[in-house]
């Protein structure tokens, strides 16, 4: 089930909102059954298969949580074996068909070998993050953050569906305290209006902003990849930044709307998309981009590894190890690992070095990390190395400086010629080529750039936020009939 679907607005979220506070007047426990509830059906709306997985996993992870507590003096040995069963469960999804599809081809004569392993497995939705949550239960079982272990509140917390699918990724400590507290299960309308206008920007984020970046990409890798030869250098400039736009409002879309869903039930979830495009160096990037998940891989690899408590080869090594997992958990394709890679080189690098970047103008830094950002945000997208080296070489030889139509049109919206008409901009677009592209293109810049993050305003509810607010939800209400899959999703 999406957030940006009509199903989603207009039947399930209403419905959950209503049952869980009429719930929680009920009884304690109420409230904690209907999210446990909520999760099950968010996710069986995936299919039985997925479902199934969800429900096999939890049930075997939380088996293990009550050895963690019944068994002292072999804690460790459980935990290794939790935290092994987790891993070896998202392998198994995620990288042994690709594996098995790619050994089976023959690199030399490109014959398929047969192989009777099933090679069309379908990937549970958003295993990438439930399995990692199920490791932070574990491991704070362990840690004895989690003193009283309750399948009820497990339950809660793995199945809390605002984050199943695509984070953030929340210790289980910092929700659980959130859910069983007796003051945030009464309504609070203030908490209702600040999580109804973050819903409403991250809606029209997805749907107005990185479903048109999406039409414009989709023509860039698929009528203009497949004639490399015709499209222009520009076009492959663009198609480039079409990306960085799209899988940013894409995946701050997603952000904004299961931090107002969760705002609505008094629950704060914590920071996970902090501006990243106005970062000045791959590290800041890092920090700004997928926060929780980059705590996550801090807290529970990179300080096992020693962190930077043993040297700097072994701080370089550590930060490389954590970026090519990081690379290799975003998918099982080798841009992926390369991804990661560089990223981790360039984390690297800026290290020894950054006492002379810190010299270099804000501006510098800025526009470096910008077009390194894009670059590789080209890599993750690309579906294989050669595709990026063929598309980063026509782009290096910017042989012309013409875009072609198809992209241009790519930005042309049913609402266009209305917009245009309210805002006296028809003369405008009749002389200027590709003005609805522009726009686009502008505007993404300035919110990316210049406002406060979302997330930091979320309190504030002045009359002009909330008129704003309603128009952005009713723009993107309107354009639900085009409702896409996030990006995020694929992870």
């Amino acid at each position: 089930m999406q957030f940006n679907s009509f199903i989603f607005i207009l039947a399930f979220l209403p419905f959950f909102l209503i049952a869980y506070y009429v719930g929680n007047k009920l009884s304690v426990k109420s409230g904690r059954w209907i999210i446990v509830f909520a999760g099950l059906v968010f996710y069986y709306h995936a299919g039985l298969e997925s479902f199934i997985t969800i429900l096999l996993s939890s049930i075997i992870n939380y088996f293990f949580v009550l050895m963690l507590k019944s068994v002292h003096k072999a804690s460790r040995a459980i935990l290794s074996l939790s935290i092994s069963f987790n891993a070896i469960l998202l392998l198994f999804y995620k990288y042994v068909s690709y594996v098995v599809t790619t050994t089976n081809v023959d690199s030399l004569t490109s014959d398929v070998t047969t192989n009777a392993f099933p090679q069309n497995i379908v990937i549970p939705l958003g295993i990438s993050f439930f399995t990692f949550q199920q490791i932070m239960y574990d491991v704070s079982v362990y840690k004895g953050e989690i003193e009283k272990v309750d399948i009820l509140d497990y339950a809660a917390y793995i199945m809390f569906f605002p984050k199943m699918i695509m984070g953030p990724l929340v210790e289980p400590k910092d929700i659980l305290s959130q859910i069983n507290n007796s003051e945030k299960r009464k309504i609070n309308f203030n908490n209702i209006a600040s999580g109804l206008k973050l819903f409403s920007f991250g809606l029209l984020k997805k749907q107005i902003f990185a479903d048109t970046f999406a039409r414009g990409v989709k023509w860039g890798f698929g009528w203009g990849y497949s004639n490399i030869d015709v499209i222009t250098s520009t076009d492959m400039i663009l198609t480039m930044l079409f990306y960085t736009f799209e899988i940013y409002f894409d995946f701050s879309g997603y952000t904004d709307m299961a931090m107002g869903i969760s705002k609505m039930i008094n629950i704060e979830l914590p920071i996970n998309f902090d501006s990243p495009y106005k970062a000045v160096s791959i590290r800041d990037f890092w920090k700004r981009w997928h926060v929780s998940l980059t705590h996550f891989f801090t807290k529970y690899l990179y300080y096992p590894l020693g962190g930077n408590r043993k040297g700097k080869i072994r701080t370089y090594i550590n930060v490389m190890i954590v970026f090519l997992v990081s690379g290799l958990w975003h998918g099982a394709n080798y841009t992926f690992i390369l991804w990661g890679g560089i990223y981790g080189l360039l984390q690297v690098l800026e290290r020894i070095f950054d006492k002379y970047l810190i010299r270099l103008s804000e501006v510098v830094r800025w526009f470096y990390t910008f077009s390194v950002v894009n670059i590789l945000w080209l890599l993750f997208r690309s579906e294989s190395i050669e595709q990026w080296y063929n598309i980063l070489c026509k782009i290096v030889k910017f042989q012309s400086t013409e875009i072609s139509v198809g992209l241009m049109e790519s930005f042309i919206l049913p609402e266009t010629p209305l917009l245009f008409r309210v805002l006296h901009l028809t003369r405008v677009d009749g002389s200027v080529r590709g003005f609805s592209m522009i726009l686009f293109i502008v505007i993404s810049f300035i919110i990316c750039l210049v406002p406060n993050n979302n997330y930091k305003t979320k309190e504030r509810r002045s009359i002009m936020d909330m008129a704003l607010a309603a128009a952005a939800f009713m723009w993107g209400f309107l354009c639900l009939c085009n409702e896409s899959v996030f990006v995020y999703f694929n992870f």
